[in-house]
Formats: structure tokens, C-alpha cells, sequence
């Protein structure tokens, strides 16, 4: 029976995987709970101050914040955001196909690209494929800290004001619901007329700016790429979770399959010895 032996092993290994898979299922969907509701609680901020941002730009018709301006660099800026952990499906290998195809069209152009990293699989991906990263920032942990962020984040943001940089794009998971996750890749600078519409359904208001005009939008603006960075990592948390949660209950019932298909060839090589030794005991009675 040493066949059947090493059945009883390999089954007692994947039930062993299958424990650790049903306990890393429930902790993701604990987990996805908090960062669902952390990214739907910083929604409401970034819809504020980008209206405020729009009416304030609007009715400053005369000063273009260096944000909203273009320029003629040849070097385009990327903010990548992944997970720092795997075992999350294929979440990162979407995101970072998509950057790569992005990477791709830019060095046909002829240009140059830089990044920032947000994650550690980002980060070890972009130093796979020699891209230039000049910040990085890793093990944020299950909550997004902005304090954290600002610094990497501001690192590229001062290259762009500089005229160093001429796009700024952001690459990251949007978190549609729990089944669906889209990776995305959206322009952040200069910012169009889109990002800044303001709500038709809100009045448009008469500002008094104090100390100026140009400083309130000059902070203003910042704050309100600050809050689509955080966004997006909230959004990135959120499919996290849920794409780990989806993955490991899919290790979980294949363990089951496998588990129920190892039992099943080890009752068949049990029963077959058996009745081996059935009629080697007839042969032998009949032989005397």
C-alpha cells in the first residue's frame, strides 16, 4: 500500500491548503468591508472640492493655475498603484499590462517616462522592466495614510510645475463591485475641463479671496490632486480585498475538487489491493 500511502499524504497536504485558503477568504472579506467604506467616505470630499476648484476657476478667468497649462516636455510622469501583497488574482497583472502597453506607445514616440511607485508589486515590476522611478512608497498597511503619500506623490507633481514633465498620468483599480475590478489609466495633469466641471445643480457663488485670488487656487488645486491620489489608492484597497476574497474562495472549492478526486483514485487503489490479496488467498486455498 505504498501508493495508497502517499494518496492519504498528498490529500492531508490539501486539506492543510485548503484551511489556510478558507481563513485568508474570511479575513479578506473583513477586510473589504472597512476599505468599501473607506473609499465611499473620501467620495464626498473629492466631489466638494472639485467643485469649489471649478467655480473658483471660473471666476478667476484671468489666472491659469501651472496645473491646467501644458507644456512641451518630452517626458510623461506615472503615478502606478498596486498591492504590496499577491495572491489577489489577477488584479496587478491588468494594471500593469495596461501601463506597460502605455510605456510601449511612449517609446515608439520617442519619449521618456518616469514613476512613481505605490505598492510593492509596482514597484519591483517597474525596476523589471527599467523604467526610470524616482519615488516610492511601500507597506501602507489596510488603511491609506495621505501623509505618506504627499511625499512620493509631490515628488513628480514639482517636475511637472517645473515644465520637466508633460503629462501626468494615474494607474490604478477602480473598485466597481465586488465580483468586477477595472484597471485605469487616467490623465491627472494638466487637468482638463472635465475634472473640473462643477455640479449643474449647485449655484455658482461670488468668492472674496483673502489673502489673494492666486493663492487660494494655488492651494487649492493641490489639495485637490492630493485628494484624487488618495482616492484612487482607497479604490485600489477596496479591489484588493475584494479580488483576494473571490481568489482564495476559488482555492478553496478547487482544494475541495481535488480533495474529493485524490479520495476517490485512493478508494480504487485500496479496493484493488484488496481484492488482490482476495485472490491470492483463493488461489493458494485452491492450489492445496
Amino acid at each position: 500500500m505504498a501508493a495508497g500511502k502517499e494518496i492519504r499524504g498528498k490529500i492531508k497536504s490539501v486539506e492543510n491548503t485548503k484551511k489556510i485558503t478558507k481563513a485568508m477568504e474570511m479575513v479578506a472579506a473583513s477586510k473589504m468591508r472597512k476599505a468599501q467604506e473607506r473609499m465611499r467616505a473620501a467620495r464626498p470630499y473629492s466631489d466638494k472640492i472639485r467643485n469649489i476648484t471649478a467655480n473658483l476657476s471660473k471666476a478667476n478667468p484671468e489666472y491659469t493655475h501651472v496645473f491646467m497649462e501644458t507644456n512641451q516636455a518630452t517626458t510623461t510622469g506615472f503615478i502606478v498603484v498596486t498591492t504590496d501583497k499577491g495572491l489577489c488574482g489577477g488584479l496587478n497583472t491588468n494594471v500593469l499590462r495596461a501601463v506597460t502597453s502605455k510605456l510601449k506607445d511612449l517609446q515608439a514616440a520617442g519619449e521618456d517616462a518616469q514613476a512613481v511607485a505605490i505598492g510593492n508589486k509596482g514597484l519591483g515590476f517597474l525596476n523589471r522592466v527599467g523604467a526610470k522611478v524616482i519615488s516610492h512608497v511601500t507597506q501602507l498597511g489596510d488603511k491609506p495614510h495621505l501623509d505618506k503619500l504627499i511625499g512620493p506623490v509631490k515628488v513628480l507633481l514639482d517636475a511637472y510645475s517645473e515644465g520637466k514633465v508633460k503629462a501626468v498620468y494615474l494607474c490604478y483599480t477602480k473598485f466597481i463591485n465586488t465580483m468586477r475590478q477595472e484597471p485605469v489609466v487616467e490623465q491627472l495633469l494638466p487637468l482638463t475641463a472635465a475634472h473640473l466641471e462643477a455640479d449643474k445643480d449647485q449655484m455658482s457663488w461670488d468668492y472674496l479671496y483673502e489673502p489673494d485670488a492666486q493663492t487660494v487656487i494655488d492651494e487649492l488645486l493641490v489639495r485637490y490632486v492630493e485628494a484624487l491620489v488618495y482616492q484612487a489608492v482607497a479604490e485600489n484597497m477596496a479591489s484588493e480585498q475584494s479580488a483576494r476574497m473571490v481568489a482564495m474562495k476559488a482555492a478553496t472549492d478547487n482544494a475541495g475538487s481535488v480533495i474529493g478526486e485524490l479520495k476517490l483514485v485512493y478508494n480504487k487503489t485500496r479496493q484493488a489491493a484488496i481484492t488482490k490479496e482476495l485472490s491470492e488467498i483463493v488461489a493458494g486455498a485452491a492450489a492445496v
